[in-house]
């Protein structure tokens, strides 16, 4: 069966340096037209880092939309069209905590919120993590380096403390570890 969903056409609601938002018309694959409003948006990593006393690395920071203070793996946005993908997971580990990893590997990619964002975030797992960043966060994320054992993590986990999705993606790859 033919699921495809063709734009019949599209208007652009909102554009900034970060996302553009528009509502297209689109034909169904039964034929019928209906609507959908895209967020569209340049991709993300985010990075599985793990130290050498085997606790993973998190931040905390307080994210406005959902009003709280969450858990999660050090993520960003791709920067420059074209940026690999694989270079901004490392930049983001050193600029959001005080460690850098000399390399990375793909574990993963996934859509964050297929339902209305093109976002596509890529999960690298960090090689030789050590504690010597030189980089600093962007002038408006205000963060906490949290580390923790397997263990608090499990806990964390099913105590709902960690809500975020990419980052219980990660978080069940480091468990499921041998």
């Amino acid at each position: 069966m033919d699921l495809t969903e063709k734009k019949i056409s599209s208007e652009l609601i909102y554009e900034s340096s970060f996302v553009t938002i528009s509502r297209d018309k689109i034909q169904l694959p039964n034929g019928n037209n209906s609507y959908r409003v895209v967020i569209n948006h340049p991709g993300a990593t985010c990075i599985l880092a793990i130290t050498k006393e085997d606790k993973v690395i998190l931040v905390k920071q307080f994210r406005y939309a959902v009003g709280e203070a969450l858990l999660e793996v050090p993520a960003g946005k791709l920067d420059i069209e074209g940026e690999d993908p694989a270079n901004c997971a490392m930049r983001e580990l050193a600029e959001e905590t005080p460690y850098t990893a000399k390399s990375v590997t793909l574990l993963q990619s996934f859509y964050s919120a297929p339902g209305f964002c093109d976002e596509k975030m890529y999960l690298y797992r960090a090689h030789d993590v050590e504690k010597n960043s030189q980089l600093d966060p962007d002038p408006d994320e205000i963060l906490e380096t949290v580390l923790l054992t397997k263990d608090e993590v499990r806990q964390a986990i099913s105590e709902m403390q960690i809500k975020d999705a990419k980052t219980l993606i990660a978080l069940n790859y480091w468990l499921s570890e041998k």
